[in-house]
């Protein structure tokens, strides 16, 4: 039973990862820096973190950057996608597993974004075939701190009321 009530979760965290991902690719980016976003769908690996670990957390980004790219992308998108989110879900992971005592859920969504945005830069420069993208780095570094500040602190509430809920229904 529990194994199943765990398949839906993280179905549901796919779900909504995708819908953010839709709808934040709607949102205009107010700042004209390439590949500058808000991270949203982001917000649903990290709970999965959080609440699952890290192996879910990864299953989680990766199904919703697979999806969320054949249905609102392209095959690009995909690319630069994947590789920031694998990387950036890796991370979170990591400190979560090893460092909670010293970063917060916010903390470790600061080091998601800045290893996320890192990473989309990196595999732009190998594909483009040019160092010159890393201008962009000081930009992409305070853009990765402060939406891993805000997809933290809501990460950080949705997880808290989503723990109380699954210990009402007796999943923990």
């Amino acid at each position: 039973m529990m194994k199943y009530s765990k398949l839906v979760y993280l179905s549901l965290f796919v779900t909504f990862g995708i819908t953010l991902h839709i709808v934040e690719s709607s949102i205009p980016v107010p700042v004209p820096i390439p590949g500058a976003k808000l991270g949203l769908a982001n917000i649903m690996a990290l709970i999965a973190i959080l609440i699952f670990g890290t192996k879910e957390g990864l299953i989680v980004n990766v199904l919703r950057c697979i999806i969320g790219s054949t249905l609102y992308g392209s095959m690009s998108s995909l690319i630069y996608s994947l590789s920031g989110a694998v990387v950036a879900t890796l991370i979170m992971g990591i400190f979560y597993s090893y460092c909670n005592s010293v970063f917060s859920p916010i903390g470790i969504s600061v080091l998601g974004g800045i290893f996320h945005n890192v990473t989309q830069l990196t595999v732009a420069m190998i594909i483009l075939k040019t160092g010159g993208l890393y201008v962009y780095l000081p930009h992409l570094l305070l853009t990765g701190l402060v939406t891993g500040i805000f997809t933290g602190i809501l990460a950080f509430f949705v997880e808290k009321n989503l723990r109380g809920i699954l210990k009402k229904m007796k999943y923990f």
